[in-house]
């Protein structure tokens, strides 16, 4: 492991930027002009262009005591692609810009951009531009997508219909519960700084918040199946929180079951450690990036072919409200923090 140091002073602002960006190979012909002049140039060829924006603050998004800078770098690209495929569309280009203090090498930059252009390589997307500046406190991280999209198949929140089903992607809660075992471990470290971390093999959980995926997956095969959801989201802020948008936006309620939502073991025996319901982690936790979509009754069989799909349930009248039935036949609102039975 090199323990050079290389101060971003000793480069300047251009320096940097040429230093991070000089190996870009582009993979999309709708990249024209990228890095290196005053703006970029796209163009989609007669497609529809999606654009999204996130930002990513130290000790607001994210914590570098148990982050490392690589799956920072590859977690900051899919959580915007995410909004991209949510969209129903495909992610092409992305810019980045970020705001850091001079506590950082240029060797630690290296690393975040390893995993940005992992990330880019692995979504078939192209850096075509950004900027750094200095940041007085912490590490600040902007990154805009773009994606294209044939005229009219984007899909939004706000077109679910009534009786369509509620289906969503992978499984929940898993990122939320590795939070808990990171959070747990840096507390220990605080207090004890020769103590090694003991994250009692819970890769799947620690795994599924630091270095999330995308699932174009997901989108491409409804594509390849002839599937156009009504509706569509990522889950960022939990299930629960996804389906108040959805049904708020489209004017409806609905109902799902709690033994149809999909939770995988791993984040069950994990939850069980903190002694917390995962159905709980499944609607209240965040940053799981899968997708959650309505779509007609008609298409059910199509969705049988893919294990990764889950329908948990469908959309109703806006006067029946937000409903989850439980796995022992009660009936509860639904409330942004999972319903009021989690509530001590």
């Amino acid at each position: 492991m090199s323990q050079q140091r290389t101060e971003i002073a000793e480069l300047g602002e251009f320096g940097l930027i040429q230093h991070l960006t000089k190996n870009i190979e582009f993979q999309n012909a709708s990249s024209i002009v990228g890095v290196g002049d005053d703006a970029a140039v796209i163009d989609h060829f007669g497609k529809q262009t999606v654009i999204t924006t996130d930002l990513l603050i130290e000790g607001v998004h994210f914590d570098l005591v148990y982050t490392p800078l690589k799956h920072l770098g590859y977690k900051s690209v899919v959580v915007n692609i995410s909004d991209i495929y949510a969209m129903n569309a495909t992610p092409t280009q992305i810019t980045l810009s970020i705001g850091i203090s001079n506590r950082f090498s240029v060797e630690a930059l290296n690393e975040f951009y390893e995993g940005v252009y992992a990330a880019c390589e692995k979504y078939g997307v192209d850096l075509i531009g950004g900027d750094t500046s200095m940041s007085q406190k912490g590490f600040v991280i902007s990154v805009t997508a773009i994606g294209e999209v044939k005229p009219d198949q984007f899909v939004k929140r706000s077109t679910a219909q009534k009786g369509d089903l509620i289906c969503c992607s992978g499984d929940l809660g898993g990122a939320y519960v590795g939070l808990l075992f990171l959070e747990r471990e840096k507390q220990i470290y605080l207090e004890h700084p020769n103590v090694q971390p003991d994250l009692e093999n819970e890769a799947y959980v620690i795994g599924k918040l630091l270095k999330p995926e995308a699932r174009k997956d997901i989108v491409e095969f409804l594509e390849q199946n002839d599937v156009k959801p009504t509706s569509m989201m990522d889950i960022s802020d939990g299930l629960s929180s996804e389906l108040i948008h959805i049904t708020e936006q489209s004017g409806l309620g609905c109902v799902i079951y709690e033994d149809k939502i999909p939770v995988h073991e791993d984040m069950k025996k994990a939850a069980f450690k903190f002694e917390i319901d995962p159905t709980a982690c499944a609607l209240s936790g965040g940053e799981d990036y899968e997708l959650l979509f309505t779509i007609p009754q008609s298409e059910y069989d199509k969705l049988v072919l893919n294990e990764q799909i889950s329908v948990i349930g469908y959309m109703t009248d806006l006067e029946e409200g937000r409903k989850i039935i439980t796995k022992g036949g009660s009936t509860h609102n639904i409330t942004a923090q999972g319903w009021n039975a989690f509530k001590k």
